[in-house]
């Protein structure tokens, strides 16, 4: 009988982080789930320690399917891993990112069943909930509508996104966008597919922060894909019509206090009654 969801977790020397994610897994109360671990080649004993967890871990060694290739980039890490996935829903988590407790999946399962039997899933195609940022030691409200506007300001990490395995039939990750290739998908999915990504009011990840896509380099090469994609799905109009609207609200300034320590709680809790938390 095939899982209600597939768990993806892309590795390369993760060390003690995969372990730490796996807990966060393991402690969930609903059990309807496979894990795909796909490494791309550690050199840091990870094999030999997946082995033995799994060795003292045998109910886990029954959901988890290693597959050990090697990759040009996460995104096409995570492609690979989408081969071996079986469940209906897909969902991508970091190594060092973990779920924010034991009752995440359970959440859920409710909605995405319902949603199963009635067929809107397919025309849902993603579900996104909050995020809680442990840099910031706050949560993160997610925008619970999404329109045109909303997509070019942001989107949901994919922390936060579970994926009708539909949305992968296709295609997966765009492996040229090394920063922003979820943003992408998720783009493709909206404007494409037309689906209709539907807010579910439930804190779903652990966010860990200050990763690959956060070092000074890659937040300039994030800015110069995201121009690139949104030019792919918006006319120009709507794109000089949108950032209009940013610098009008002072989003800069909005997104300086987003990620202050300081005055991020406060900020983000502000952002949960705008958007009706």
């Amino acid at each position: 009988m095939k899982p209600l969801f597939s768990i993806v977790m892309v590795s390369l020397n993760p060390g003690d982080k995969i372990f730490e994610t796996l807990q966060s897994v393991e402690a969930q109360t609903c059990k309807d789930y496979q894990i795909v671990i796909k490494d791309g080649g550690s050199g840091d004993g990870t094999k030999e320690r997946l082995q033995e967890y799994l060795y003292q871990n045998p109910d886990m060694a029954n959901r988890i399917r290693l597959v050990e290739t090697a990759d040009k980039s996460i995104y096409d890490g995570m492609n690979q891993a989408l081969e071996y996935v079986e469940g209906d829903f897909v969902y991508f988590l970091n190594c060092g990112d973990s779920f924010y407790n034991g009752e995440v999946l359970a959440q859920l399962v409710a909605v995405l069943k319902a949603d199963l039997e009635s067929g809107e899933a397919q025309k849902t195609g993603i579900y996104y909930g909050d995020q809680y940022d442990m840099l910031q030691q706050t949560v993160v409200a997610s925008n619970p509508h999404m329109d045109a506007f909303a997509c070019y300001r942001n989107v949901p990490c994919h922390q936060v996104c579970i994926y009708h395995r539909e949305m992968f039939a296709e295609r997966g990750y765009e492996p040229r966008y090394k920063v922003r290739g979820d943003y992408e998908h998720f783009l493709w999915c909206f404007f494409e597919k037309k689906v209709q990504p539907k807010y579910v009011p439930v804190t779903i990840a652990n966010y860990e922060g200050g990763g690959f896509s956060e070092t000074k380099k890659n937040r300039k090469r994030s800015a110069r894909e995201h121009k690139e994609i949104t030019a792919l799905y918006m006319s120009r109009g709507q794109r000089l019509g949108y950032r209009m609207i940013l610098l009008l609200t002072l989003a800069p300034l909005r997104t300086m206090l987003a990620h202050n320590k300081v005055f991020s709680g406060v900020y983000n809790k502000l952002k949960g009654l705008v958007y009706g938390r």
